[in-house]
């Protein structure tokens, strides 16, 4: 099978890889360029596991084709940290226990982080309204929506 070159930019590096046709951007990420932080869940888009943002879009990588991300910008998991520090979506999904297995940890991080990009003091409902595409099999929801809060009000008191 015929493989179709790439060159895009993912977590704010250029980077080029080869795939098929019908190969997901999930796939390539994880087959291809060795970034396991993004996970699958369902390969359906109706999970979240496999939330990254594209072009500034939140989007499920199991339903875009690996070769539609030429010429775009990806960020996966992988970018939301800085270096050795952790982001404080991340610090507080640690401090309030809000992950278990795992699986869903990293989509629910890159939605929240699109989130407070855009809208630096949710309320809980939007928090829930936005998170309502991810789905968590293991901790419930609370911890989870918790850790989103905390995490803006700590960017919120970052930027003062």
């Amino acid at each position: 099978m015929a493989k179709i070159r790439v060159e895009t930019t993912i977590n704010g590096e250029a980077t080029e890889y080869l795939c098929t046709g019908q190969q997901s951007l999930l796939e390539a990420l994880r087959d291809e360029l060795g970034l396991m932080g993004t996970k699958e869940g369902c390969a359906t888009g109706d999970c979240g596991a496999c939330s990254v943002v594209l072009d500034g879009r939140l989007v499920s990588s199991c339903l875009v084709l690996a070769a539609e991300a030429e010429g775009r910008t990806v960020k996966t998991i992988e970018g939301v940290a800085e270096g050795t520090r952790l982001h404080p979506l991340q610090q507080q999904f640690l401090e309030q226990g809000a992950l278990q297995c795992g699986i869903c940890t990293p989509g629910f991080i890159v939605a929240a982080q699109q989130l407070l990009e855009s809208h630096p003091d949710p309320t809980e409902e939007e928090v829930r309204f936005y998170l309502a595409g991810n789905l968590c099999r293991c901790t419930g929801y609370d911890k989870i929506i918790r850790a989103v809060l905390e995490a803006a009000a700590v960017l919120r008191e970052q930027t003062t």
